[in-house]
């Protein structure tokens, strides 16, 4: 039920748990009073999108009998997105947090707007948006106008499996276009509700992605046999940080009743060793050791980013914004998505690190020389003649390093346009759209390590010995893939696994 405040976790119900959207009375109300109030206010002044042009064409006057016709201009003529359509994922995300910033009462459109978005969503109709085009400074224009066009009963929608023209599937239904009375194209436009939509569809799945990393990093450390004391809350609670302090909890809770990992005290430090150059590692690589310092980062930018995110969603962030309380309209800045650009930047770093991470793990794994313990390539069948995971380890690391490329930041890429109306911009959609890019690469990177912690753990024979938290991701795993004796091509099961982790339930 959407009302005042819709948290992330409700919006999250709504986009990934399919619960319908509902508007309470209260809703209804603020919307038709703000409606209302401008319909009067506007009678007689100047108010920007109103009876003016748009961006620096807003000094000509528009006659009253041109300004609803001026809105239909503004949504065909800037429905102009190229490249892939976004995932239906996405736009639901985009349509619910448009939906919620007009729902604010801060907008003055007419109610049909937030009506007919709100059947869109609850009917699985999904508007037709190009991931190119915005520069997200006066809002998501280009995206949202494509959302915009389908709601005045134009442009193209996917429905059920298809891509239909929008009037076909709305008389399917049983829709009607929006009435558009005052502002509707700009306040439907002028927003940051696409970029803010991606994002927390990117949000949801990095925190899957930082789940399972600590969940293969716990298992890796299991799989070498190494001394737990670097995931101990005595070490790791003498550095201040939260995320570093967490990731070890989970560390610990997840080795928890594992038969390999090893204690210090019970070895090196027993005072019964005697070698002068000690043939076991005294201590591991960073890539097993470092940890809760490395996803500790990770973990608390993810919590930064769902605060600004959960803040996004229930702020009005079109412009001019319409103030009933006041009797006033104020013009401004709302739409300027330097908030959400930023966080994007923030997130695909943080992700890209997790994805070396396990690019480095895998590499482990990959090498006898470094770990000494398995053959080269977790390889399963005759040495020389079988090549064991070697293929995918050119796949693990060619995806790494381009994840390395796109987490170059886009909050300083502004580029002027708009006859430098828009003179400097937050390039945030593009920000939300990479990260996206870098998510699904981390989750391919994954598959591959998980690949080479399932062989490996049969190569030392310690399905039985390890936590029941690796062991109950063992047993999925092997559902999926066989054990690689004989040399096959492996893209099927890296595509498989791929989908495993991203279908997966996160608890945290």
């Amino acid at each position: 039920m959407i009302n005042r405040y819709l948290s992330l976790n409700e919006f999250e119900a709504i986009i990934f748990g399919n619960e319908k959207v509902e508007l309470s009375n209260d809703v209804t109300a603020r919307v038709t009073d703000s409606f209302e109030f401008l319909k009067e206010f506007s009678s007689n002044k100047i108010i920007y999108g109103v009876n003016t042009g748009f961006g620096p064409m807003a000094q000509y006057r528009v006659p009253d009998e041109d300004r609803v016709q001026l809105q239909y201009n503004l949504i065909r003529s800037h429905a102009s997105g190229t490249g892939k359509p976004l995932s239906a994922a996405f736009v639901k995300s985009a349509m619910l947090a448009r939906l919620n910033t007009l729902a604010l009462g801060n907008s003055g459109v007419h109610p049909s707007a937030v009506n007919l978005m709100k059947e869109l969503i609850n009917r699985d109709i999904t508007p037709l948006i190009f991931e190119h085009g915005g520069v997200g400074a006066s809002g998501d224009l280009v995206q949202l106008a494509h959302l915009a066009l389908v709601l005045i009963g134009e442009g193209e929608v996917f429905y059920k499996g298809e891509r239909r023209n929008t009037s076909e599937v709305f008389a399917i239904e049983g829709l009607k276009p929006i009435t558009v009375a005052i502002r509707e194209g700009l306040a439907l436009m002028n927003g940051t509700s696409v970029m803010t939509g991606i994002g927390v569809v990117n949000l949801y799945n990095a925190k899957k992605l930082l789940d399972w990393s600590v969940k293969f990093s716990s298992a890796i450390n299991e799989v070498v046999r190494a001394y737990d004391d670097h995931m101990s809350s005595e070490l790791n609670n003498t550095k201040l940080h939260k995320g570093q302090q967490e990731v070890a909890g989970r560390m610990r809770s997840h080795i928890a009743d594992s038969k390999l990992t090893r204690k210090r005290e019970e070895h090196l430090y027993s005072g019964e060793n005697t070698e002068t150059v000690f043939k076991e590692k005294v201590q591991e690589y960073y890539s097993l050791r470092c940890i809760p310092q490395i996803l500790g980062p990770v973990l608390d930018t993810i919590n930064n980013v769902a605060e600004v995110l959960e803040n996004e969603i229930n702020s009005a962030n079109d412009n001019p914004i319409v103030d009933v309380k006041t009797k006033q309209v104020y013009h401004g800045g709302n739409f300027h998505g330097d908030y959400i650009s930023l966080e994007m930047d923030k997130l695909k770093i943080v992700v890209a690190k997790l994805s070396m991470l396990a690019e480095r793990q895998l590499n482990y794994l990959m090498n006898a020389r470094i770990n000494e313990l398995m053959p080269p390539f977790t390889n399963m069948g005759r040495l020389g003649f079988n090549f064991g995971l070697q293929g995918v380890q050119f796949t693990a690391v060619s995806t790494t390093a381009e994840n390395q490329t796109l987490s170059n930041p886009m909050y300083v890429h502004s580029i002027p346009n708009n006859n430098d109306n828009q003179d400097i911009v937050s390039m945030g959609t593009n920000a939300a759209v990479i990260t996206a890019k870098v998510i699904e690469n981390a989750f391919e990177v994954l598959a591959v390590e998980l690949m080479a912690i399932i062989q490996a753990i049969d190569l030392l024979g310690q399905k039985d010995e390890v936590s029941s938290a690796t062991r109950k991701i063992y047993d999925e795993a092997r559902a999926i893939l066989p054990a690689f004796t004989e040399d096959m091509a492996l893209y099927p099961y890296v595509q498989r696994l791929k989908e495993y982790l991203m279908d997966s339930k996160t608890n945290n």
